[in-house]
């Protein structure tokens, strides 16, 4: 897991060309303007997803991981936290789903292992298939934009 703001960008570039490509992107667009939904930038090598939503508490959300796909997570407007612990031998809560690229770990079995981290707008997170994440939680519900971009391993 990495989480920076994007002015850091170009430390990150060298760990994959679809990474570099991922985060100009990211600082290039401006994502207040676009509509919610997804689009492709390279076939199903690179596609992002624009969401709106309200944080929800922690304990009623999963933990995830992916196989296929790296998330480079960005933050536009809001702000919340994510849960992060790395993947070891935990066992699934709902086993992996490859048609959309995740597995699900219960909050009750991982939280004393996890931590919370602040994720505030202007800030981006890579999470490769070894971290186990949960996004858009917080204690109170907040109002948060973010943009998620799938970067295929």
């Amino acid at each position: 897991m990495i989480v920076d703001t994007l002015a850091n960008r170009d430390l990150y570039s060298h760990i994959s060309p679809r990474i570099a490509q991922a985060l100009n992107h990211l600082a290039t667009t401006d994502f207040s303007q676009l509509e919610v939904g997804s689009y492709q930038l390279d076939d199903k090598n690179l596609f992002v997803i624009v969401n709106d939503y309200e944080t929800k508490p922690r304990e009623v959300e999963p933990f995830e991981v992916h196989q296929q796909y790296i998330d480079v997570q960005f933050v536009v407007s809001g702000e919340e936290e994510f849960g992060y612990l790395p993947l070891a031998d935990q066992t699934p809560s709902k086993p992996y789903f490859a048609k959309h690229d995740y597995a699900e770990y219960d909050y009750q079995s991982n939280k004393d292992l996890a931590a919370f981290i602040p994720f505030k707008a202007g800030m981006f997170a890579l999470f490769f298939p070894q971290d186990m994440h949960m996004p858009g939680t917080s204690a109170t519900p907040k109002q948060v934009r973010k943009v998620v971009i799938k970067v295929k391993i």
